[in-house]
């Protein structure tokens, strides 16, 4: 196989989904599902056999659901990256997959040639989040330090160092690694290497919650 190509595990418990699924990323040179599950409790067998780096995992499904199965996941050594894909979007749901470590959340009415830009992105490490996940976001902004949320999230920030907490604002803005280079006068690989000492000073491993962690931090 390509060593560009990119492995996708497909979890929904809807044959005719997976099945849509398929045909809509097999159309993509670059892309190979490696493997199907209905069920999240199948999830980690799978990534252990098939070292997918994308899972399209949906959310309601019997026995494990896809934010439990996401959080098991993400909390594994090397995991590969989690986009959801749900018709589901209630504001409680969207935080914790993003806490949980999902690179991305999409809704499934999301038309076949942005989902296929989608898991590329995500392959290459950068967040995607729907528009309407998006406006979840700000609104979950705009209530503030709810229940020192916000004093735990700047305590945090406080253990990094000043380049370090100017990277992960720039993060928390949405900026790519060639974008906070060129706002912070730094090499993108100078960014990268900031970008994984934050993982490793907070214990986060992704950029998605860096940029939940400013949030919480009001800034």
């Amino acid at each position: 196989m390509d060593a560009v190509t990119i492995r996708v595990l497909i979890v929904d418990d809807d044959a005719l989904v997976r099945a849509g699924l398929s045909m809509i990323l097999g159309g993509a040179a670059d892309l190979a599902i490696v493997g199907e599950a209905d069920d999240g409790a199948r999830v980690p067998s799978l990534v252990a056999e098939h070292r997918p780096d994308v899972v399209l995992m949906d959310i309601r499904m019997p026995g494990v659901d896809g934010l439990t199965a996401t959080e098991r996941l993400r909390a594994t050594k090397a995991p590969p990256e989690v986009l959801v894909l749900t018709t589901f979007h209630a504001d409680a749901q969207v935080l914790r997959a993003l806490r949980a470590g999902a690179a991305g959340f999409l809704l499934k009415d999301i038309p076949p040639a942005e989902l296929v830009g989608a898991i590329r992105k995500v392959a290459a490490g950068e967040p995607i989040l729907s528009p309407v996940v998006t406006r979840q976001l700000i609104a979950h902004v705009s209530e503030g330090g709810a229940g020192g949320r916000a004093d735990r999230a700047r305590a945090l920030l406080g253990r990094l160092s000043e380049r370090e907490r100017e990277v992960a604002l720039a993060v928390g803005r949405g900026g790519s690694n060639a974008e906070i280079a060129r706002e912070l006068y730094m090499s993108v690989a100078t960014v990268k290497a900031h970008v994984s000492r934050i993982f490793t000073k907070l214990a986060l491993n992704n950029r998605v919650q860096i940029a939940l962690l400013v949030y919480d931090a009001n800034l």
